[in-house]
């Protein structure tokens, strides 16, 4: 019996054919950017596009496995309630909010260049044994950014050459969503995995509190994010973790400018 539990424990993550045209997008995208990123002159919209879907379609694939996270990690620990809404498929389709975890986090980096982490998969916490267990769960979503984050890092720190600067400016303004998504999302306010992570330890009519008007700070959070000032300490405090993993403000900046294929240079 414990070997059969364990082989549909394996099989019940199998990436959707959505998934994998999310993945196929990545790098059909990169590879044109990689290829015509030399070429400004003769196809500059045409390079401009390419690295809007190869950074849109990364970004998506960035959120399919930071939603898989919370759930392959609730399946660990005991919900397999996740399988059955067809979480473990990484198709973005199966998630319970679109809105949430697709729309408005697309929205976002159009708009402002924001990685506003999503939600949110829907979990039966009470199927789930120990603090800890609750906590990795909520845990498991904003690691996942990080790990994308350290990974294109690496590429962009080993490998970065001017010969491709429209490629790796693209990968930099990437690196660039995944740290501040990370960030976000870690924040100990109401709707964010922050709040998931602290949450087992704390009170319970203080969560119940924080879950009634949590909507209402998630969206304050947002608009505070468009205040000057805060504004400013936001994006220092990103671009400082980006130097520290080697991706300069130079290329993020560069990369969200070839991304927002609708704006013109200044004089233009």
């Amino acid at each position: 019996m414990g070997s059969v539990h364990k082989m549909r424990g394996r099989s019940a993550v199998s990436p959707s054919p959505v998934f994998l045209a999310i993945v196929a997008a990545t790098v059909i995208f990169g590879l044109m950017t990689w290829r015509y990123g030399n070429t400004l002159g003769d196809r500059f919209s045409l390079v401009r596009i390419s690295v809007f879907g190869f950074v849109l379609s990364g970004w998506v694939l960035s959120l399919c496995v930071h939603e898989f996270g919370h759930a392959y990690l609730a399946y660990r620990s005991g919900d397999h309630s996740v399988a059955t809404r067809g979480y473990l498929t990484l198709n973005p389709a199966k998630y319970a909010d679109m809105t949430l975890s697709f729309l408005i986090p697309v929205l976002f980096i159009l708009l402002g260049g924001i990685g506003l982490p999503g939600g949110a998969v829907w979990i039966d916490r009470g199927v789930i044994r120990g603090k800890v267990r609750h906590s990795l769960i909520s845990a498991a979503g904003p690691l996942a950014n990080v790990f994308f984050a350290i990974i294109l890092a690496v590429l962009f720190k080993n490998f970065a050459h001017a010969d491709h600067t429209v490629f790796w400016s693209a990968l930099a303004f990437l690196a660039f969503l995944q740290v501040t998504a990370a960030i976000l999302n870690l924040l100990p306010i109401p709707g964010l995995d922050g709040f998931g992570i602290v949450e087992p330890y704390l009170p319970r009519p203080w969560v119940q509190q924080a879950n009634q008007y949590g909507g209402y700070i998630f969206l304050g959070l947002i608009a505070l994010l468009w205040v000057g000032p805060i504004n400013r300490a936001f994006f220092d405090l990103i671009y400082n973790v980006t130097d520290a993993l080697g991706v300069g403000d130079f290329f993020i900046q560069l990369g969200h400018y070839f991304f927002q294929f609708w704006r013109q240079l200044p004089g233009q």
